[in-house]
């Protein structure tokens, strides 16, 4: 199978995408780059192409800075797939073009608004729309539906009691006062900080308003801080309404994170608009580094048959690690190899119209080439 893929968004996560894809070499891609920056892109190309050990192609266009997207028409019209590794904001945009110029769609953001925008532009697309393919949203959810599905082969139930989906992409340390560190694009922190959390109770989605309700929590041993941040829980609050009594999804952060973050809440007037203002805080504050980790940990409960309550979980804490030549972050590597897996299975699928997370085949997806060589297979954990 050969495929020509635009990757829109030239940054660590676009550059992660192409080198994973070119260098597991799954499918023949042809590669090329959408960026607003000259400089980025060429960046991307000589990333991608000095960090394989085989020949690729990768190439690039430079996107208006005004929104003019016209000159990626033609492009586009000869793409198979568009991989959206855009700001959330510009989603929609992207989606509709890929509709346009007849291509498959993939993105990461998890804004709802932008989210719910794609879901009208895919009714009736011959290509397929995946939303919210990343880490979380993304893996995150498909590794809960699968949890859910074991839950039901094994206690022979499917009312279960809780589904739980947590994740953080974290620094390996956390210093006083913040307890935190970018290891990714500042951008949209602050938003998933501030917007409300789409969750299930009683088994009704609601909302709730984010950072209401931090505990703690140890997962493999290590003691972590939780809390309701917005978009991670992708469409499984929807999906599953009537199904599950609780369900919801939770940022993870070192302890003492979340109590920083509300302080700074406290300082801001009002009249501003608090998520600009706290990301510029939290910009002027907290460092960006490169030595990173994720930790995710899913789990569903509920009763079996004779009554006796019951949980399956899973749980992962990945590192960073060389892919071709190059040492990639974890977060780059857990966010991008779900959008190569969706990439190559859009492909071969030929699906058409909006997949959200809970329609995606789970053990093909958790066993896949793409994020079984970043995650481990499934069964092995």
């Amino acid at each position: 199978m050969k495929a020509t893929i635009f990757i829109a968004g030239a940054g660590g996560i676009g550059q992660a995408v192409a080198l994973i894809i070119s260098e597991y070499n799954i499918f023949q891609a042809d590669i090329i780059f959408g960026d607003i920056s000259q400089k980025a892109i060429d960046d991307a190309i000589y990333f991608v192409k000095e960090g394989t050990s085989h020949p690729v192609h990768v190439s690039g266009v430079l996107m208006d800075k005004n929104g003019d997207y016209d000159n990626l028409v033609p492009v586009l019209e000869k793409s198979d797939v568009l991989l959206d590794c855009l700001p959330g904001s510009l989603a929609p945009k992207m989606a509709a073009l890929a509709k346009q110029c007849s291509c498959h769609y993939a993105n990461l953001t998890e804004y709802v608004s932008e989210t719910n925008q794609i879901k009208s532009i895919a009714e009736d697309a011959d290509t397929a729309f995946v939303l919210q393919t990343g880490l979380a949203p993304g893996f995150i959810n498909v590794l809960a539906c699968k949890l859910y599905e074991q839950f039901r082969e094994k206690y022979d139930n499917d009312m279960l009691e809780e589904m739980t989906m947590k994740v953080g992409a974290l620094p390996q340390n956390a210093c006083h006062p913040h307890y935190y560190a970018f290891t990714w694009s500042p951008i949209g922190v602050a938003t998933e900080y501030l917007k409300n959390a789409v969750i299930v109770d009683n088994y009704k989605q609601t909302e709730v308003a984010a950072l209401s309700d931090t505990e703690s929590l140890i997962i493999n041993g290590d003691r972590f801080e939780d809390n309701y941040t917005s978009g991670g829980a992708a469409n499984l609050p929807e999906a599953f309404s009537g199904k599950i009594k609780k369900l919801h999804y939770k940022t993870l952060r070192q302890p003492g994170h979340y109590q920083w973050v509300k302080r700074q809440l406290e300082t801001i007037p009002e009249g501003l608009d608090k998520i600009a203002t706290l990301e510029k805080i939290m910009l002027d504050n907290i460092p960006s580094v490169e030595n990173d980790m994720v930790v995710i940990y899913a789990s569903v409960e509920g009763f079996d048959n004779s009554g006796r309550r019951r949980k399956i979980e899973k749980a992962y804490k990945i590192t960073p690690v060389v892919i071709g030549k190059r040492a990639l972050r974890a977060i780059q590597t857990t966010t991008a190899a779900p959008m190569c897996e969706m990439a190559y299975m859009m492909l071969s699928k030929k699906w058409k119209g909006l997949i959200q997370q809970s329609d995606v085949p789970t053990s093909e997806f958790l066993n896949g080439p793409f994020v079984a060589r970043i995650y481990g297979s499934f069964e092995d954990h």
